[in-house]
């Protein structure tokens, strides 16, 4: 099923896609979704929008820039939407991921970085790069389970250093020091909570090892 967003553009400045960002929608329903991505007074859209069920429909053509990431930055470059895939799961933020999502987010996955010659390092979160504005797609989502396919990346351990130089080089833009906190554990340390500590710094180590 195609339900085409009348929300996109040209990519400025001749970029192309090198990141693909995964979001939850956070709404009741696919359908409700569906509809405020393809609302043109909603002004927001995704390339694409993967129902619970698993069934992936295609919003906006690849090649155009969707409306889907907002400010923000990755590796201190900002647009992301001009250097970006914008991914949409139905979700409202407070479940687990459905096998059939997750296995046809696999398969989309598969397909994009194929086409874009995207790293599974440009596989991120819509919280990683909005830190301080966004949480999708949140602690319930199994990146660990994307990065055995090589569709993500998970780090091993390192020896604890400086944990915010280390994200840096990860890629996490600047701000306030909660906010990157808790983008970092809620991507690779779900059950962190409190105060930073050891284990965190050891895992950002490990980040920078993959930067």
């Amino acid at each position: 099923m195609t339900a085409p967003s009348p929300n996109h553009g040209e990519r400025r400045g001749g970029l192309r896609p090198t990141l693909i960002v995964l979001h939850y929608t956070g709404m009741a329903s696919c359908a409700e979704a569906r509809a405020r991505l393809c609302d043109p007074v909603a002004e927001v859209s995704a390339h694409w929008l993967i129902s619970e069920m698993g069934e992936a429909e295609a919003l906006v053509p690849e090649a155009l820039r969707a409306w889907h990431a907002g400010a923000g930055e990755w590796f201190g470059q900002g647009d992301v939407n001009s250097r970006s895939i914008g991914v949409e799961l139905a979700n409202p933020g407070d479940r687990p991921f459905p096998e059939a999502q997750m296995a046809a987010l696999e398969g989309l996955l598969h397909g994009i970085m194929a086409r874009w010659d995207i790293a599974a390092r440009g596989v991120i979160a819509h919280s990683d790069m909005a830190p301080s504005r966004k949480g999708d797609p949140g602690r319930r989502f199994d990146w660990r389970r994307l990065a055995l396919q090589g569709l993500a990346v998970w780090p091993e351990p390192g020896t604890a250093g400086d944990f915010w130089a280390d994200l840096r080089a990860f890629g996490y833009p600047d701000g306030p020091q909660a906010d990157l906190l808790a983008a970092f554990r809620q991507r690779f340390r779900p059950w962190g909570f409190g105060p930073l500590g050891v284990a965190d710094c050891r895992v950002a180590a490990g980040l920078r090892a993959l930067a």
